[in-house]
């Protein structure tokens, strides 16, 4: 199953370096997909960037969701050194798909 795509603002992090799920770009894309956050959940978290062009290029990262009772928000922990520009993932997929 592919994890739902939530926008989050990468530069949002708590003193753990989990992403705060609270901001309106998120939000929205939580209640598009009609999404309710729990515990364990996994989502394909971007956020807007541009490449050394100064074209869109988002950033991603798988994010796994959890709950922040220091700060009774809802977060996602991830995995700051997985952190990837859209076109450098979809290039590593075709990559891997090519015929050997």
């Amino acid at each position: 199953m592919i994890p739902p795509r939530v926008y989050a603002d990468f530069q949002n992090a708590d003193q753990k370096g989990r992403l705060r799920l609270n901001c309106n770009g998120t939000r929205s894309d939580l209640a598009s997909h009609q999404i309710e956050l729990k515990s364990g959940l996994v989502l394909d978290i971007y956020a807007d960037d541009l490449d050394k062009d100064g074209q869109p290029d988002n950033l991603q990262v798988t994010g796994v969701v959890e709950f922040s009772a220091e700060e009774q928000i809802w977060v996602a922990r991830i995995d700051w050194s997985a952190i990837r520009h859209e076109s450098e993932r979809l290039t590593s997929v075709r990559q891997q798909s090519k015929p050997a």
